[in-house]
């Protein structure tokens, strides 16, 4: 089979190294890629948003699946696109892709049917957004109601940075377009933790349990970014609460898209917060997490193209997914600056050494090639990931692998994985 893999980011890097280990698979092609998708794929110069140009060369090659990567070309629609034209992709419709395009709409669909999460308004006057600040306890949340980058989501601690918050989303546009409406809802207290699943239409085949590192800083300080490091299994989520969620969040979703003529295929990633009251949704994504998908894809044994297929398909009712019971962990080496501006094109170096280490793989997420250097090229740069015998041996192995790799204003989070450490 001839595959074309769509994105640049660690995820796709990782997703390229899974497909690549598939007997059924003879070539990959991955557009655009990064310098670590280079060395196991065909990079092609074609933007992951730009579907015309994605959908020609996918029918020069006879490609014979295309996996999306990225949200937003899901967004875009690619997926009605290339069933148009006869050709197998894995992800949703544009229909189904709107759960994570447009958060008032995810939200609405949430209390249609009753799911769990926080209360919520939502606006698209910046006044009226202010005006409702005046009768709320905090802290609250202020989302961009579009897709931005995972950098949308404002926790406030009181009212006035409730305000520059609407201020900066709405009247500034400090995330474009994606900012012409926000949803305002109420904080939820309690441990985050991510859960994906394989979605066919009807059935649901969840993966590993995972936990993502969303703020900046240690100790979940500063700025949400698009994810900091992330580890999988996270003991929050047992396999009672994956059977919970499952049953309760995931395959009552599944049932109200088709309900709604959405019908959702490709991954289901709900972001959940575990509070005293059980599991809250935070937000649902269309696509497989970025880092969490780097110690997911470490841990699991099946080959990954027959369970594409039966997505699309409509049979992941009769697949099941074997997990290593080697925990996995992912640090994300950052540009200095991250999540505002940063600086490109920094060489980096050691990053041969880690093949030294036998449990270690880095995978290249803002990377390009300059002169057959490997340079920085965005601001999460690299997700160097680790397996261990448990949970503290995947973090030793994982920094030890960060600490040979270096570039200037290079910055990461020394507290990934404690979390999952019994205290």
């Amino acid at each position: 089979m001839k595959i074309l893999l769509i994105g640049s980011g660690g995820r796709e890097h990782a997703l390229a190294w899974k497909i690549n280990q598939s007997p059924m698979v003879s070539k990959v092609y991955c557009a655009p890629g990064n310098a670590g998708t280079s060395f196991i794929c065909e990079n092609v110069p074609i933007a992951a948003d730009d579907t015309e140009k994605l959908l020609s060369f996918a029918k020069e090659k006879s490609i014979d699946l295309t996996v999306v990567g990225p949200e937003q070309p899901l967004v875009l629609g690619i997926v009605n696109l290339f069933e148009k034209e006869g050709l197998a992709v894995f992800g949703p419709s544009e229909k189904a892709a709107e759960l994570e395009g447009s958060k008032s709409f995810a939200k609405e669909i949430m209390k249609k049917y009753n799911l769990p999460t926080a209360d919520f308004s939502t606006f698209s006057d910046a006044d009226s957004a202010k005006a409702y600040l005046e009768k709320k306890e905090y802290p609250l949340v202020i989302k961009a109601d579009g897709l931005a980058a995972g950098k949308g989501v404002l926790i406030c601690n009181k009212k006035e940075e409730a305000i520059a918050a609407i201020e900066q989303i709405m009247e500034e546009k400090l995330f474009g377009q994606a900012g012409a409406q926000v949803v305002i809802e109420d904080f939820l207290v309690g441990e985050e933790a991510s859960y994906l699943a394989f979605v066919d239409g009807e059935n649901v085949l969840p993966m590993a349990s995972s936990q993502d590192h969303k703020a900046v800083f240690d100790g979940d300080r500063g700025p949400n970014t698009g994810g900091m490091g992330a580890y999988s299994p996270a003991p929050i989520m047992n396999q009672e609460v994956m059977d919970m969620v499952t049953r309760e969040v995931a395959e009552p979703m599944v049932k109200a898209m088709a309900k709604e003529g959405r019908l959702f295929k490709g991954i289901l990633y709900a972001g959940l917060m575990m509070t005293s009251q059980g599991p809250k949704i935070l937000e649902f994504n269309c696509r497989f997490g970025d880092p969490e998908t780097q110690p997911i894809l470490l841990r699991m044994k099946n080959d990954i193209i027959p369970i594409f297929q039966a997505s699309i398909n409509g049979s992941l009712d009769q697949c099941k997914v074997e997990w290593s019971d080697a925990p996995a962990v992912c640090v994300v080496m950052a540009s200095k600056g991250y999540p505002g501006s940063y600086e490109k094109g920094l060489p980096i170096s050691g990053l041969n050494s880690e093949g030294g280490l036998d449990d270690a793989m880095v995978f290249h997420a803002g990377t390009s090639l300059k002169s057959g250097e490997t340079v920085t090229n965005g601001g999460r740069v690299l997700g160097v990931t680790a397996t261990g015998q448990h949970i503290q041996g995947a973090i030793e192995n994982a920094y030890h692998a960060v600490s040979k790799i270096k570039w200037d204003g290079a910055f990461y989070r020394t507290d990934i994985g404690r979390k999952a450490i019994k205290t």
